[in-house]
């Protein structure tokens, strides 16, 4: 026979409190790589140090650089 217990009010909370963060953390799924990739990218932040570094990178590269395939091919 199965025992039956009966839940006080607080215990019938903390279970709906638990079902419901279940539901919200359910997994994910992606057909790529790429739809999760693109995925992460928009729900993790940059850290600002990191965002600063990759700006003064970017604008130490001259704008007439020729790209790597046309320096390679001689176009």
């Amino acid at each position: 026979m199965k025992r039956q217990t009966k839940l006080t009010q607080q215990e019938q909370e903390q279970l709906a409190a638990q079902q419901q963060q279940q539901q919200a953390t359910a997994a994910q799924e992606f057909a790529t790589p790429e739809e999760l990739l693109r995925h992460d990218a928009l729900h993790t932040p940059v850290p600002p140090t990191v965002a600063h570094r990759l700006k003064d990178s970017i604008g130490q590269i001259p704008e007439s650089a020729r790209p790597w395939w046309k320096r390679l091919l001689g176009s």
